[in-house]
């Protein structure tokens, strides 16, 4: 009889293995989000540069029905955070800005408590500055850009610690960081990333968008649950915000991205390992953050990893960059964790 039960336990562990029963395990995962009438996910999974799944569910577009494929190209919200980054790293490797310039070399009159301030404070999130979500004012409709973020944060007096002592996230550190890549670059922050980064990686259909400027094709738009339905909640007061949060990409397109930071297609490995170098403090304290990329740790092995909020859209990628594993996860609608749907991933595909 034990030696039944043992057979029994080794087939069933290689059932558990099996290509088809990992793909059935992903899709029971999405099961929620592939009703043929409410918004919906794409998902990927890469390992060894192979594409192991790769699916969408759901709708892109309820109203019109327009189903997700892999291709459909999702606001990324702070997933932006780490091309707005790899921007800066291209620009400091070609002498256009050094990671220690001071905020003021690129805005002179901006004020005294910003002198101190560099860019790497702006990149990890140790900046101090204030969150320009709370700064504007009640009751605007407007879309608030980066340039007014600039604006709302040069009428402060004071940040909330000084640089460099402790870590905040902050989004607007990166929407300053897309008006240096245009101060650095003498192109706009959407031109400079099509030439530099989407146009060399092939990622056609990726775009830093800007409304009667650009279009997004394929585009899925955003949606919040409002009982059983679901209500489009596509755009907000800060959508329009680039560095921080503004490009759209597809899974297809973002395999191309993962795949890119395993070379020097864009920088020099030294320059691009800075990305996954968790900062430290001036006390000592190490955190868990680098260039646009938290790190971490599962089952030993580092973790890169981003995710993205913003109004009618969940995002995540996460990398176990020594397996050369990697999973992406985009959904268009707001009552979502797309991380859990990562680390579920990575249990399924890496036992």
């Amino acid at each position: 009889m034990k030696t039944v039960l043992f057979l029994f336990g080794v087939c069933a562990a290689l059932f558990a293995q099996s290509p088809d029963s990992r793909e059935a395990a992903v899709d029971a995962l999405m099961a929620k989000y592939s009703r043929d009438d409410a918004p919906g996910a794409a998902v990927m999974a890469i390992r060894g540069g192979k594409v192991l799944y790769r699916r969408g569910y759901g709708l892109a577009e309820v109203e019109a029905h327009v189903a997700v494929t892999p291709s459909t190209n999702f606001r990324l919200a702070s997933v932006t955070k780490q091309f707005t980054a790899m921007a800066i790293m291209m620009l400091a490797e070609r002498g256009k800005l050094s990671l220690e310039s001071p905020l003021t070399r690129f805005f002179p009159d901006y004020p005294a408590y910003g002198k101190p301030i560099t860019v790497r404070h702006l990149l990890n999130h140790t900046s101090g500055l204030k969150d320009y979500e709370d700064l504007i004012p009640a009751g605007q409709t407007a879309q608030v850009k980066d340039l007014d973020v600039l604006g709302l944060l040069q009428q402060q007096t004071s940040g909330y610690f000084a640089p460099g002592s402790d870590w905040r996230y902050s989004n607007t550190g990166y929407a300053h960081l897309a008006m240096i890549v245009e101060k650095a670059s003498g192109m706009t922050f959407a031109a400079f990333l099509k030439k530099n980064i989407f146009g060399p990686l092939h990622m056609s259909g990726t775009v830093a968008f800007e409304e009667g400027i650009s279009t997004v094709r394929n585009r899925a738009y955003g949606y919040s649950a409002r009982g059983d339905q679901f209500e489009r909640t596509d755009q907000s007061v800060t959508s329009a915000v680039l560095g921080d949060g503004g490009i759209y990409s597809s899974v297809d397109d973002l395999f191309k991205w993962d795949q890119a930071l395993y070379t020097t297609k864009l920088v020099s490995a030294d320059t691009r390992e800075q990305a996954f170098l968790p900062v430290v403090l001036s006390s000592g304290q190490q955190t868990h953050y680098g260039f646009g990329w938290e790190i971490g740790e599962w089952h030993g092995l580092r973790t890169l990893r981003h995710g993205g909020s913003t109004v009618g859209f969940r995002t995540h990628i996460l990398r176990v960059p020594d397996r050369e594993f990697t999973v992406i996860v985009l959904i268009n609608r707001t009552q979502a964790k797309p991380e859990e749907i990562a680390d579920r991933i990575v249990e399924i595909y890496l036992p």
